[in-house]
């Protein structure tokens, strides 16, 4: 996370222009919506890079959960009466979920 991303986050759809990632170098272009503070854009990058940090967990996961194409088919299969595959499925989720746990 940078500044770019903190102010995109402080004041959504304001208008300013920046060279390079530094707050000496924030043009502020927007009538509507007052200039961030520098105190105020540090204490959002860091509060962005730890909300980063605390879903990493969640990005991991991701790529690695069955398909969800998976989920459907067992759930038809169970309403029929086999729960085989819904039961393979959460396996495979809990499996992932245990890999990369929650914090």
């Amino acid at each position: 996370m940078n500044i770019v991303e903190a102010l995109k986050s402080l004041r959504p759809g304001a208008e300013w222009s920046i060279s390079g990632f530094d707050y000496e170098n924030l043009e502020w272009l927007d009538a509507n919506q007052d200039k961030p503070t520098k105190e105020e854009v540090e204490a959002e990058v860091e509060k962005l890079q730890q909300e980063w940090k605390d879903t990493e967990y969640q990005r991991q996961r991701q790529p690695e959960y069955p398909p969800i194409t998976d989920y459907l088919d067992a759930c038809y299969w169970a309403s029929k009466g086999d729960t085989t595959k819904l039961d393979e499925y959460y396996a495979k989720c809990e499996a992932v979920k245990t890999k990369y746990p929650k914090p």
